[in-house]
């Protein structure tokens, strides 16, 4: 997510005036305690995006058998699978416990979740602790991210609560420029875990916080726990998932323990949307996605996130792997992807006021995806310029696309429909990135064994089994019995599996260019950000907001 994203999922949730929400704490609060509570916001949005991005660094480090826990593929498309699955899936439930519990409730519950299986991660003596330390993780994030945007809508009314969501956007940018830096010193001076170590005491401090100064806001109209639908859409991910994860590790489709695991996870899917569409009050709604402009803008975003989520698992293995960059060196390379999505959403912003949301983000959206495209001529001499160069267009363009056409979607619905149109696009859009973690890394892992397997011919059986399992693990026994030409084969087929790899995923993030080239409309001015409705700052009715239906 981008820091526009912050920006959109806040002024997306709408104040309903003839269903006031009240509160239970007093209506009115100091604005030095406002100041204070927007800090506290501030700080578990930055540790949350700190998070995101600390992954990406750590992954080369986690593959490697002597520094990390020597990962294969599999388990490291999990381990980053995994967080993104949970929250994915947990979102459109979290906001209705804040309703029936409180939001600070919720959200000292998902900090304590998130300190707690941070601490976990980091102790975690094996690849499956730490899939499932990620997983709880994720649990932690899904019941903060509402929580806060919703304390955040009660806290500040009137102009204050526009500066309030300006100021608070800036952590997203804060977070992602200063995740992989962090997290490339955290490991070039001590040990892998010590970037999950640092949640801790972030998280007991925002606790603190949290205890002091935020009153326990909740509606009295309680919304219904969508618990089927949560089990069901968990189900169906998983399933989907480990079918296309482990036709990465057995190389092939026609076993019974690929495409078994697919189909479930395609019915369960199914069954998820059947349930949903005969709730009275779902927690995802399925009939927005039937509106024309509204369920192709999230198709492209799916697609186009779907093509994030696999390019970055690529480019962690690159830069310090193929390349050998320390995490440090790939944090900082890093930089412009940040940097370049930062300045794209307001530069969007600007231009979508003059012209139209079609006209700015298909050409955007199609840049994106030929810099997707460009991983296939990058290489082990590529001059490290040019890839800054590409990451800085990338950044651009996707921070270009998001904004806008998530802020067209929301803007286009009826009011009373934002809440869940919110959660429909929310999910929609981290299930992309699920789905392309577990398909970018299957086509990784089967391009490399092919493409690995003429050199180890005449080799041990033991390194053999060894090398197939990825570029790392080839290096470290290419190292251990002094090969250094297997060390070169393993960078080159892994280079070649990047090159084959980008190349289709490229063309999904070409396909969401198309989806919205026909289905956005084709004039139209959008303002990117619509504004959410609020009661005068100066009213003597009690103060309302609608909670963050995520």
């Amino acid at each position: 997510m981008t820091a526009s994203q912050w920006l959109l999922m806040v002024a997306s949730f709408p104040v309903d005036r003839h269903s006031k929400v009240f509160m239970t704490a007093p209506p009115t609060l100091s604005k030095f305690r406002q100041q204070l509570i927007l800090a506290v916001l501030m700080l578990c949005s930055v540790l949350i995006w700190l998070d995101n991005t600390v992954l990406s660094t750590t992954l080369e480090t986690l593959a490697d058998p002597v520094r990390g826990l020597g990962a294969d593929p599999g388990e490291l498309q999990w381990a980053t699978g995994s967080y993104t699955l949970t929250f994915a899936t947990l979102m459109f439930t979290a906001g209705a416990l804040g309703d029936r519990f409180g939001h600070r409730t919720v959200f000292s519950g998902g900090l304590t979740i998130f300190a707690g299986s941070s601490l976990w991660a980091a102790c975690a003596s094996n690849a499956g602790q730490l899939i499932a330390a990620r997983a709880a993780m994720g649990v932690g994030s899904a019941l903060i991210t509402p929580a806060m945007l919703a304390v955040l809508m009660w806290t500040f009314t009137g102009p204050a609560r526009a500066a309030a969501i300006g100021i608070f956007s800036t952590s997203a940018g804060v977070g992602m420029v200063a995740g992989p830096v962090l997290a490339g010193f955290l490991l070039d001076h001590f040990w892998w875990g010590s970037v999950f170590l640092i949640n801790v005491p972030v998280a007991a401090l925002a606790l603190a916080g949290l205890a002091v100064l935020v009153p326990n806001f909740r509606s009295p109209t309680r919304r219904p726990l969508d618990f089927t639908g949560m089990l069901l859409s968990i189900g169906g991910l998983v399933a989907l998932s480990y079918g296309l994860i482990q036709a990465g590790q057995v190389a092939a489709w026609s076993r019974v323990d690929v495409w078994a695991p697919i189909v479930a996870g395609l019915v369960l899917l199914a069954v998820f949307v059947v349930v949903e569409l005969r709730v009275k009050v779902p927690g995802f709604d399925p009939r927005l996605l039937a509106q024309r402009t509204f369920g192709g803008g999230n198709v492209a975003l799916g697609l186009l996130l779907f093509a994030v989520a696999a390019i970055t698992f690529y480019n962690a293995f690159y830069l310090q792997g193929a390349l050998g960059f320390t995490p440090m060196q790939a944090g900082l390379a890093n930089i412009p992807t940040a940097v370049g999505a930062l300045v794209g959403a307001p530069l969007a912003a600007r231009l979508v006021r003059r012209l139209s949301v079609r006209v700015i983000t298909v050409p955007a959206l199609a840049v994106a995806a030929l810099t997707i495209g460009g991983y296939g001529f990058l290489g082990l001499q590529t001059p490290l310029a040019w890839i800054e160069f590409l990451l800085l267009v990338q950044g651009l363009s996707i921070g270009m696309v998001i904004g806008p056409v998530t802020a067209a979607l929301i803007g286009d619905l009826p009011l009373e429909q934002a809440g869940a149109g919110s959660a429909v696009t929310n999910t929609v859009r981290q299930t992309g990135s699920v789905i392309g973690i577990a398909v970018g890394g299957t086509i990784m892992s089967i391009v490399y064994r092919r493409t690995i397997e003429p050199s180890l011919m005449g080799a041990p059986v033991p390194v053999q089994d060894q090398a197939r399992v990825s570029a790392e693990q080839a290096r470290h026994v290419a190292t251990a019995i002094d090969q250094p030409a297997l060390a070169r084969a393993a960078d080159d087929a892994f280079v070649h599996a990047m090159h084959v790899g980008a190349g289709w995923i490229a063309v999904v993030a070409l396909l969401g260019a198309v989806v919205l080239l026909c289905t956005l409309p084709a004039n139209g001015k959008k303002d990117p950000v619509p504004e959410p409705e609020h009661e005068d700052a100066g009213s003597s009715e009690p103060i309302a907001a609608q909670a963050p239906r995520s």
